[in-house]
């Protein structure tokens, strides 16, 4: 088949795929002119082509800024938090799941702890803090049973980014596991079979098959995981922070929000997103790199 054949007979297909690059090119490409903005004093009422241009001084009111440096930190520490226990525990629920050979107890399960994932932070924030409160929490009335004086969870900076890290493993490990139990369901039975020929228990099984089976995988999401280390999770965190756990709970998607729309500072908010994009460029392309050394992941 010639090219131009080929090409005519491929123009169907990329017909039904344009609507779709419209889109992406309106919504992803075209708002990416507002990147100008970091390299402006932007006036809203001048627009992007009549405001005065400032080169980087965005970018060293943005560094000097109060704050700034320590957001940088709570998002790296958060998120890092976030991708070591939420890669542990998934693994860890799908391997004594996938030990239950009870369909009718293994399904329900599996959906229950997938439900949270389905939930907004608009609506769980409300719910944790009830539940966290250190006046007539749960937690807190339970704690007080064995004698421990109550706890402000939500507003002590030592504590809260733990409790970010728990109640957002709690809302997503059941949905992170998933990719794990089609990992184990990919396994050879026979491996396990000749195991228990060789009189290998269920632990040395899951050590030396279980395990290797499935860390190619771990090793996979693991590395494309680090593409995100500098999204701690906007929504979880702008819903649960309060002006008490700012210091340790402020990361950078909050402090944008509150410099471009409660402060209008939009110059020094856009050069923050833009220098987060930057250095997340670099995350990414070292993620991909990795992953594909290590489990020989390529996209294309």
């Amino acid at each position: 088949m010639t090219y131009n054949k080929r090409l005519l007979n491929q123009i169907p297909l990329h017909l039904m795929i344009l609507p779709s690059v419209i889109i992406l090119f309106i919504f992803n490409y075209v708002p990416m002119l507002g990147i100008i903005i970091a390299f402006q004093k932007y006036i809203p009422a001048l627009g992007f082509f009549k405001s005065s241009w400032v080169n980087f001084r965005n970018f060293n009111v943005l560094f000097t800024t109060p704050g700034f440096w320590q957001a940088i930190f709570n998002t790296v520490f958060i998120a890092c938090m976030k991708i070591a226990v939420g890669i542990t525990i998934p693994v860890t629920f799908a391997i004594l799941l996938n030990e239950i050979g009870i369909s009718k107890i293994k399904r329900p399960v599996q959906t229950i702890v997938t439900m949270p994932h389905f939930i907004s932070w608009v609506l769980l924030s409300s719910i944790f803090i009830d539940i966290l409160s250190p006046t007539g929490g749960v937690v807190n009335q339970l704690l007080g049973i064995v004698g421990i004086k109550p706890v402000f969870f939500l507003g002590n900076n030592s504590i809260f980014p733990y409790v970010l890290v728990i109640t957002n493993i709690w809302k997503e490990f059941g949905w992170a596991s998933i990719i794990y139990i089609a990992a184990l369901s990919g396994i050879d039975p026979s491996l396990y079979e000749a195991a228990i020929v060789d009189g290998a228990g269920r632990w040395k099984q899951t050590l030396h098959i279980t395990l290797p089976g499935i860390l190619p995988t771990v090793l996979l999401i693991t590395c494309l995981s680090l593409g995100s280390i500098l999204n701690a999770g906007f929504d979880q965190v702008y819903n649960l922070i309060s002006p008490i756990t700012r210091q340790s709970g402020d990361i950078i998607d909050t402090l944008v929000y509150r410099m471009g729309i409660e402060q209008a500072q939009f110059s020094i908010a856009t050069a923050a997103g833009l220098f987060k994009s930057i250095i997340s460029f670099f995350i990414i392309v070292f993620s991909y790199k990795m992953a594909y050394k290590l489990s020989g992941y390529r996209i294309f």
